[in-house]
């Protein structure tokens, strides 16, 4: 059937395409990955900010889930997730929300680096009598924060919390720096020092007579390429279930795993420039340029048919808030196609994350054959 007949001539361009069927396919192949490896998966819901897309990654639909924003936690406890890491350094004005997200029943957990951090996550805890469950972060690659596996402080760190009325659930880390090296190999080499420093931190602090019960690790890149996770408890990712350009540049998936674009309609010509006008500018597709250091540069976007079919070298080269530029991939010999105003076209984006979050819901391409299209809305804010 023709994804036409779907509903998707109806929209109001530019807006957001969601395949379910690809989006499901990428979901169970970490879980598979994952249920292999004989660990837990804790997906990233900080891509897709959706209850929806969050009913169909969880298992059960209550968790375990990992959020980047208090709002995020807020929303997705509303919709019956209880079990939710935080995986952003706590900042102590936020302690209260915390506490609340608790109090009404979901199992929140924090991350935090600092000893300053465990001293206020504790004094917090006491005054309020709840316990704070936190997990100490680890430096495996030195993208971000984290200490270093044998850093003291790390012991000192989770004794303030064990013994000052918090609760040490253990250890995290994110290897970041995956997202710069290219291919499977690459990434498991990441994989393992996010398995490897981890381990070391979780050990130091059972050595030490504290509880280390989380060993949690990963990143989308990391996640899929993992070959051995002993002594890891649970596998973290997000993008992965949208994908994009920046992880089909890396390795860490193909162009055809990418279920997130951008619909748009031509507006206009500059022939003599070989440019193609459509209405998705920066304020539909991002500021993100995240493959320009890559040996690949796809502008803002690969451009495809509305049917979803990539158009061989053509890209979005350049933005403005409601304008985008079509045209040939640079050093391509190819004829433009002669697209007439009024032609629909999708773009996929550099980064899902930050594509998605300029639009408020998703239009969904179901996997169902002869379902009508659906809108699933998405949220923003912290």
């Amino acid at each position: 059937m023709n994804i036409t007949d779907q509903g998707l001539a109806e929209l109001t361009t530019p807006c957001l395409v969601l395949d379910e069927a690809k989006m499901m396919r990428n979901i169970q192949r970490l879980q598979d990955h994952a249920d292999a490896l004989g660990v837990a998966l804790r997906p990233h819901l900080k891509t897709a900010k959706s209850v929806e897309v969050a009913s169909r990654v969880l298992k059960d639909g209550m968790g375990p889930a990992t959020v980047s924003t208090l709002a995020e936690a807020e929303v997705f406890a509303k919709a019956g997730v209880t079990d939710i890491l935080y995986a952003v350094g706590i900042a102590p004005q936020k302690l209260d929300q915390v506490i609340a997200l608790r109090q009404a029943g979901t199992d929140l957990t924090v991350i935090l680096d600092s000893l300053e951090l465990a001293q206020a996550v504790a004094k917090a805890s006491r005054k309020s009598g709840v316990a704070i469950p936190a997990l100490i972060e680890i430096d495996c690659d030195e993208h971000r924060g984290g200490f270093a596996a044998d850093d003291p402080l790390l012991v000192e760190t989770g004794r303030v919390l064990h013994d000052g009325g918090a609760e040490l659930r253990g250890v995290m880390a994110h290897a970041g720096e995956s997202y710069g090296a290219v291919g499977k190999n690459a990434h498991a080499r990441y994989s393992e020092m996010e398995r490897s420093a981890t381990v070391a931190a979780a050990n130091a602090l059972r050595e030490a007579g504290l509880p280390c019960p989380v060993v949690s690790v990963g990143s989308t890149p990391t996640a899929h390429a993992a070959r051995d996770l002993t002594g890891v408890t649970e596998l973290r990712a997000g993008v992965y279930m949208f994908f994009d350009l920046v992880m089909a540049g890396i390795g860490a998936c193909k162009v055809d795993d990418i279920a997130l674009s951008v619909l748009t309609t031509v507006i206009g010509h500059q022939e003599k420039r070989g440019w193609t006008l459509v209405d998705a500018g920066w304020m539909a597709m991002s500021r993100d340029r995240g493959t320009a250091s890559q040996a690949v540069d796809q502008g803002y976007g690969i451009v495809c048919d509305e049917q979803g079919q990539v158009l061989s070298d053509l890209i979005m080269t350049k933005a403005n808030q409601e304008h985008g530029i079509i045209e040939q991939r640079p050093g391509s010999t190819a004829p433009m196609p002669d697209f007439p105003i009024g032609t629909r076209l999708r773009i996929l984006p550099n980064h899902a994350c930050a594509t998605a979050a300029q639009h408020s819901g998703y239009n969904v391409l179901p996997s169902t054959t002869g379902h009508p299209l659906m809108n699933w809305p998405r949220f923003g804010g912290w």
